[in-house]
């Protein structure tokens, strides 16, 4: 995982469209990046959904939105219009962000040890610097903490 004051690693990748899209391109905002194992199932739906609700809540402090999952573009494309989601969602095949953040790691379910992205966020301010590390989150509270401190911190 990368840490606090860290430059955040850019990254060009395809959004649910096909359309190439770079951390980057939000310089001057700050942008909630996390990253979910899968589109479709329970915990990332939850997850996903919480962000749909909150997603005015995020757009008043200026902040971006994007989550990132090793899921096809199709994958993502169905995922947001099944949930109606509003922000951005990335497709990370190659695992280059995933690797990049640190999130692709050995897991372990039923005693079964694998390798797979490890549900983080990561909150990067308006400069490109990790401001605030969340590694291992909960789906269901993930969305109202960021925006929790957020508010603390605006």
């Amino acid at each position: 995982m990368l840490e606090v004051g860290m430059k955040a690693p850019d990254f060009t990748l395809p959004d649910k469209r096909g359309n190439s899209v770079s951390l980057s391109d939000f310089l001057g905002k700050k942008v909630v990046l996390y990253f979910y194992p899968k589109d479709s199932t329970p915990g990332c739906t939850r997850q996903a959904c919480a962000f749909a609700q909150n997603h005015s809540n995020f757009e008043d402090k200026n902040v971006v939105v994007i989550g990132i999952s090793k899921d096809s573009v199709a994958s993502h494309l169905k995922f947001a219009e099944k949930y109606d989601l509003p922000f951005v969602l990335l497709s990370d095949p190659e695992l280059q962000a995933i690797q990049a953040y640190g999130v692709w790691q050995e897991k372990k379910l039923y005693g079964k040890v694998s390798m797979g992205v490890v549900r983080s966020t990561y909150l990067i301010d308006e400069q490109g610097v990790i401001e605030k590390v969340m590694p291992k989150v909960k789906p269901d509270t993930n969305a109202a903490e960021i925006l929790a401190y957020l508010k603390v911190e605006g």
